[in-house]
Protein backbone atom coordinates (compact mmCIF):
# COMPACT_ATOMS: atom_id res chain seq x y z
CA UNK A 1 0.00 0.00 0.00
CA UNK A 2 1.33 3.43 -0.49
CA UNK A 3 0.15 6.83 1.03
CA UNK A 4 0.07 10.32 -0.81
CA UNK A 5 -1.08 13.44 -0.18
CA UNK A 6 -3.77 14.80 -3.05
CA UNK A 7 -4.98 18.41 -2.61
CA UNK A 8 -8.66 19.40 -3.25
CA UNK A 9 -8.91 22.79 -5.48
CA UNK A 10 -11.92 24.77 -6.12
CA UNK A 11 -12.14 26.84 -9.25
CA UNK A 12 -9.99 29.41 -8.95
CA UNK A 13 -7.41 26.96 -8.17
CA UNK A 14 -6.63 27.33 -4.70
CA UNK A 15 -6.01 24.14 -2.25
CA UNK A 16 -9.36 23.91 -0.18
CA UNK A 17 -8.27 20.70 1.70
CA UNK A 18 -5.41 18.01 1.35
CA UNK A 19 -6.15 14.24 2.19
CA UNK A 20 -3.53 11.27 2.90
CA UNK A 21 -4.92 8.67 0.34
CA UNK A 22 -3.77 5.23 0.40
CA UNK A 23 -4.04 2.72 -1.94
CA UNK A 24 -1.82 -0.28 -3.40
CA UNK A 25 1.03 0.34 -5.11
CA UNK A 26 0.49 0.23 -8.67
CA UNK A 27 -2.45 2.49 -8.41
CA UNK A 28 -2.51 5.42 -10.81
CA UNK A 29 -2.18 9.18 -9.87
CA UNK A 30 -5.59 9.22 -11.45
CA UNK A 31 -6.98 7.03 -9.37
CA UNK A 32 -5.03 8.69 -6.13
CA UNK A 33 -7.19 12.37 -7.17
CA UNK A 34 -10.26 10.22 -7.83
CA UNK A 35 -10.38 8.67 -4.06
CA UNK A 36 -9.71 12.35 -2.94
CA UNK A 37 -13.27 13.90 -4.64
CA UNK A 38 -14.49 10.77 -3.25
CA UNK A 39 -13.31 11.73 0.34
CA UNK A 40 -13.96 15.36 -0.51
CA UNK A 41 -17.97 14.46 -1.01
CA UNK A 42 -18.10 11.68 2.14
CA UNK A 43 -16.60 14.60 4.19
CA UNK A 44 -18.94 17.47 3.05
CA UNK A 45 -16.21 19.68 2.33
CA UNK A 46 -18.32 21.82 -0.11
CA UNK A 47 -21.99 22.12 -0.86
CA UNK A 48 -23.41 19.56 -2.97
CA UNK A 49 -23.71 22.27 -5.65
CA UNK A 50 -20.11 23.03 -5.78
CA UNK A 51 -18.77 19.48 -5.53
CA UNK A 52 -18.84 19.39 -9.59
CA UNK A 53 -16.10 22.32 -9.59
CA UNK A 54 -13.75 20.84 -7.53
CA UNK A 55 -10.29 19.06 -9.18
CA UNK A 56 -7.61 17.51 -7.90
CA UNK A 57 -3.58 17.35 -7.86
CA UNK A 58 -0.79 15.59 -6.23
CA UNK A 59 0.13 17.75 -3.47
CA UNK A 60 3.70 18.34 -3.21
CA UNK A 61 5.25 18.28 -0.25
CA UNK A 62 7.72 20.14 1.93
CA UNK A 63 8.50 17.55 4.26
CA UNK A 64 6.43 16.87 7.35
CA UNK A 65 3.29 14.43 8.72
CA UNK A 66 1.23 12.88 6.29
CA UNK A 67 -2.01 14.59 7.10
CA UNK A 68 -4.48 16.97 6.49
CA UNK A 69 -2.60 20.80 7.05
CA UNK A 70 -4.09 23.74 8.51
CA UNK A 71 -6.93 24.71 6.13
CA UNK A 72 -9.48 25.13 9.31
CA UNK A 73 -11.91 22.69 7.30
CA UNK A 74 -14.09 19.99 9.79
CA UNK A 75 -13.86 17.03 8.25
CA UNK A 76 -15.54 13.67 8.81
CA UNK A 77 -13.31 12.38 6.30
CA UNK A 78 -11.74 8.65 6.50
CA UNK A 79 -8.73 7.17 4.53
CA UNK A 80 -9.12 3.51 4.38
CA UNK A 81 -6.38 3.26 7.22
CA UNK A 82 -8.36 5.51 9.38
CA UNK A 83 -11.35 3.93 8.60
CA UNK A 84 -9.62 0.46 9.77
CA UNK A 85 -8.23 2.21 12.85
CA UNK A 86 -12.07 3.36 14.22
CA UNK A 87 -13.28 -0.41 13.31
CA UNK A 88 -10.32 -1.87 15.53
CA UNK A 89 -11.01 0.43 18.58
CA UNK A 90 -14.52 -0.13 18.41
CA UNK A 91 -13.98 -4.25 17.67
CA UNK A 92 -11.72 -3.83 21.10
CA UNK A 93 -14.01 -1.71 22.50
CA UNK A 94 -16.96 -3.97 22.08
CA UNK A 95 -14.85 -7.26 22.99
CA UNK A 96 -13.65 -5.66 26.42
CA UNK A 97 -17.50 -5.09 26.77
CA UNK A 98 -18.39 -8.39 26.59
CA UNK A 99 -15.97 -9.95 28.63
CA UNK A 100 -12.58 -10.49 26.58
CA UNK A 101 -14.56 -13.80 25.29
CA UNK A 102 -12.05 -15.83 22.88
CA UNK A 103 -14.09 -17.12 20.24
CA UNK A 104 -15.53 -14.05 19.33
CA UNK A 105 -13.01 -11.46 17.37
CA UNK A 106 -14.60 -11.74 13.85
CA UNK A 107 -17.99 -11.02 15.22
CA UNK A 108 -17.16 -7.81 17.23
CA UNK A 109 -15.01 -6.91 14.06
CA UNK A 110 -18.22 -7.05 11.69
CA UNK A 111 -20.56 -5.78 13.80
CA UNK A 112 -17.92 -2.34 13.91
CA UNK A 113 -17.26 -2.33 10.75
CA UNK A 114 -21.20 -2.74 9.75
CA UNK A 115 -21.44 0.13 12.52
CA UNK A 116 -19.40 2.47 10.16
CA UNK A 117 -20.46 1.67 6.98
CA UNK A 118 -24.24 2.25 8.16
CA UNK A 119 -22.65 6.17 9.91
CA UNK A 120 -21.18 6.95 6.55
CA UNK A 121 -24.32 6.07 4.26
CA UNK A 122 -26.45 8.27 7.07
CA UNK A 123 -24.20 11.40 6.50
CA UNK A 124 -24.20 10.77 2.78
CA UNK A 125 -28.19 10.10 2.52
CA UNK A 126 -28.40 13.36 4.33
CA UNK A 127 -25.74 15.50 2.98
CA UNK A 128 -27.78 14.56 -0.61
CA UNK A 129 -30.64 16.06 1.43
CA UNK A 130 -32.16 12.45 2.57
CA UNK A 131 -33.88 11.68 -0.73
CA UNK A 132 -37.30 9.21 -0.60
CA UNK A 133 -35.79 5.84 -1.80
CA UNK A 134 -32.46 5.99 -2.34
CA UNK A 135 -31.20 4.50 0.41
CA UNK A 136 -29.24 1.82 -1.20
CA UNK A 137 -27.70 3.85 -3.33
CA UNK A 138 -25.51 5.50 -0.57
CA UNK A 139 -25.12 2.05 1.32
CA UNK A 140 -23.52 0.56 -1.78
CA UNK A 141 -21.15 3.35 -2.83
CA UNK A 142 -20.24 3.19 1.39
CA UNK A 143 -19.47 -0.05 1.24
CA UNK A 144 -17.41 0.37 -2.24
CA UNK A 145 -14.81 3.28 -0.26
CA UNK A 146 -14.38 0.08 2.44
CA UNK A 147 -13.70 -2.19 -0.44
CA UNK A 148 -11.51 -0.24 -2.41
Amino acid sequence: MTERLVDVVNENGNPVHTYPITLSTTASEAAFEAKALEAAQYGRLVPTAELAGLTTRMHVSQGGALEPYGDGVPSTSQTKASLDQEVRAEAYRKWVLSGQPDDRSNEFWNEAREEQCRARAYILWQQEGSPNGRSDEFWYRTTQFDQS
